[in-house]
């Protein structure tokens, strides 16, 4: 097998261990895993396989009086939190045969329970399943438990999210001063660049490590050894981890493939990710339409048009809602990829052509209309096949995206999509020709009238910024405020002194809110405005600010790609230079230059001598274009437009490069002000 090929059929490989065990079997599966299985066949899969039932991984579930079988999938650390609710699930129920199935290997089990010998055997694994026995109420009773690294979603055959790491997201200042805190003075870190595995907290030591491990498994199962590169601090620890895997070694030594493997940090290009400049039909989905509960990535697509029921109240949630994954269909896979990496015009034309070629196969009386593709036209088509199950059934995957897509575009949010990018173009041009505190002067007047306006919800489709809208053009404007402002110490001053204005502005515009959105809860942790003091809100947007302030100097560490940024040089207006493009065209670039911002990290003695001999003799060090195959991993999740912009350079190099595009999730610009201000970087959830 071609490694791939190999890496199209890993994700689906990695179910088949569970797959073995759930037949007769209730399944209890945590939000992670449902969404990885989700992007492999959903659950379709276990059903096919003989399971039972699906439940939620909760205290509140149980099994049957006659199901003695019961099978659990989860991705955090068999001990606290999860451990309680395993137990609550079987004291409720009546098994007799359980089987435990964690994403988390065996070895950082013994680091998550202070271990660091390296023991025989899986003495943790062997405990726990005593313990399921003792809860199960018989010693005799059976009960196993292994590890399966389900974490991966294939969202495309060149896509790969892994929903089990979804808020690993690159640290910031603020995190190194929380780790600084508890290190004695003289050892504190200078910067983030210093920072090193050990110094981070347990739980953060566990993630990386995991990731790092399944990683390994894909390597494994695709027999290639790989180079490893990182762009960025956290992305360095992580390329580290997996360079040193200790299982990595004797793999490597008989590997017949080679590949590169690239990470990149999400923090050295927060416009890219707030932008709205994407022209992209999937971004403005994944914005507009409301999230599949449970899920990072995926939407709830309304398919009340598939029926001839009414919209009102009394029909509302009784539909099963659709989604955009969609394994089944061949045509609704090319469809879904072309929508992801596609301009917006031609991804609409393309959902288009497939309705009208779906009714066409199904002798429907389609009415064609050529010019511009409409939401209203796009409706009329897929109501075509609402009186036809057969054909509903046979082209459900594509009738989904195509609903999707009608409700985006006409969706009443798109006004504000437009707003957002008009306000960043003016943006981008001023920040060239004033100072950072004159440009964020520009954004008290944008305040003031979002104070007309009394609701916080960005979907609301007046045409007017939310306090969500306008946290996103903060982190826009900070993103590139170094490269575009380099200002002295009295240019702090005055930048601080409007910091000040804009916080009481938005604490003011935040106090008279009448409803909170999700991310406003989340930062002021509460969950209404009657609870909400003007302390409360002070000191929030305090916090945040703090947290801008380190994005703003994210780069500083970087010699050649220190900005995102080109000014105007008088003919031509300023621009945003992507930080993704930049690394990627010094990759491909013919002269096959070496970066002083692409660190290679090595996995070994022989590495290491070679570092060293090239100090002082010419010896060729490992070179990110060097193999066939090329993995970009984009720490902190990466943008549906990006995917476009990846495509274009590789193409236009012509290097004959495959490049796999892994993330730890799909962003939309509304995700970055939640990993930002409300994402606890440093401890992330391991189930404990």
């Amino acid at each position: 097998m071609l490694p791939t090929d190999g890496v199209m059929c890993f994700p689906g490989q990695t179910w088949e261990k569970v797959l073995s065990k759930v037949k007769k079997a209730v399944v209890f599966m945590d939000d992670r895993c449902s969404e990885s299985l989700h992007w492999n066949g959903g659950a379709a899969l276990l059903f096919e396989a003989g399971a039972r039932n699906i439940k939620q991984f909760s205290s509140f579930e149980a099994g049957g009086q006659n199901e003695p079988k019961a099978v659990f999938v989860v991705s955090t650390v068999l001990k606290g939190r999860t451990a309680d609710i395993i137990k609550d699930i079987i004291s409720l129920s009546h098994f007799q045969y359980c089987v435990v199935f964690t994403t988390i290997p065996h070895s950082l089990h013994l680091l998550a329970n202070n271990v660091n010998a390296d023991l025989e055997g899986n003495p943790v694994f062997e405990q726990f399943e005593e313990k399921l026995c003792e809860w199960m109420g018989d010693m005799n009773y059976t009960s196993e438990v292994m590890h399966a690294p389900v974490v991966f979603a294939p969202l495309t055959q060149h896509l790969h999210i892994l929903p089990a790491f979804s808020d690993i997201f690159p640290l910031l200042e603020v995190d190194l001063q929380s780790i600084n805190k508890k290190r004695p003075e003289k050892r504190r870190f200078g910067s983030l660049v210093d920072v090193d595995m050990h110094s981070l907290p347990p739980e953060l030591q566990i993630q990386i490590k995991a990731l790092a491990s399944a990683l390994n498994s894909l390597f494994e199962f695709i027999s290639t050894r790989e180079e490893c590169f990182s762009v960025g601090p956290m992305s360095r620890l992580i390329a580290g981890e997996l360079a040193n895997h200790p299982h990595a070694k004797n793999r490597r030594k008989a590997a017949p493939n080679k590949a590169s493997i690239v990470f990149v940090d999400r923090t050295l290009d927060l416009t890219g990710a707030v932008g709205h400049h994407g022209d992209n039909l999937v971004e403005k989905i994944l914005s507009v339409l409301p999230q599949l509960p449970g899920h990072v990535t995926d939407v709830q697509v309304d398919m009340l048009e598939l029926t001839h029921l009414k919209q009102t109240t009394d029909t509302e949630g009784i539909l099963a809602p659709g989604c955009l994954a969609q394994n089944q269909s061949g045509s609704a896979r090319l469809l879904w990829e072309t929508m992801l990496v596609a301009k917006q015009k031609e991804a609409v034309m393309e959902v288009r052509r497939q309705l009208v070629e779906a009714a066409s196969k199904e002798n429907l009386p389609i009415k064609m209309s050529l010019g511009r593709v409409t939401a209203e036209q796009l409706c009329s088509y897929v109501q075509l096949f609402r009186d036809s199950w057969e054909a509903l059934e046979s082209h459900s995957g594509v009738l989904q995206l195509g609903l999707a897509a009608a409700q985006a575009l006409r969706h009443p949010a798109l006004s504000c999509w437009d707003a957002c990018l008009a306000f960043e173009r003016l943006l981008l041009q001023a920040l060239g020709d004033s100072d950072l505190a004159e440009v964020l002067k520009q954004l008290l007047p944008l305040i003031k009238s979002s104070e007309s306006g009394t609701g916080s919800d960005s979907n609301s489709g007046s045409g007017e910024l939310s306090m969500d809208d306008l946290l996103v053009l903060l982190v826009y404007v900070y993103s590139m405020a170094q490269e575009a402002c380099p200002g002295g110490a009295d240019e702090e001053k005055h930048v601080e002194k409007v910091e000040k204005e804009l916080i009481g502005a938005l604490t003011l515009l935040l106090t008279r809110q009448t409803t909170l959105s999700h991310l406003l809860q989340e930062i002021t942790g509460v969950s209404s405005p009657e609870e909400l003091t003007v302390e409360r809100a002070h000191s929030a947007l305090e916090n945040m600010f703090e947290t801008l302030r380190g994005v703003s100097h994210a780069r500083d560490h970087l010699k050649q790609f220190s900005s995102v940024y080109t000014p105007s040089d008088g003919a031509h207006q300023a621009t945003y230079r992507p930080l993704l493009k930049q690394v990627l065209e010094e990759i491909f670039h013919p002269d096959r230059r070496e970066c002083p911002d692409v660190e290679h990290m090595s996995g070994g003695l022989t590495d290491l001598l070679k570092t060293g001999f090239s100090m002082f003799m010419k010896v060729n060090r490992p070179h990110p274009s060097d193999h066939p195959l090329l993995f970009l991993f984009l720490v902190g999740g990466v943008m549906p437009s990006e995917l476009r912009l990846i495509r274009e350079v590789v193409s236009s190099h012509k290097s004959g490069t495959q490049v796999f595009v892994m993330s730890t999730r799909l962003l939309r610009p509304s995700d970055v002000p939640h990993l930002l201000f409300n994402t606890d970087r440093l401890k992330p959830d391991i189930g404990v």
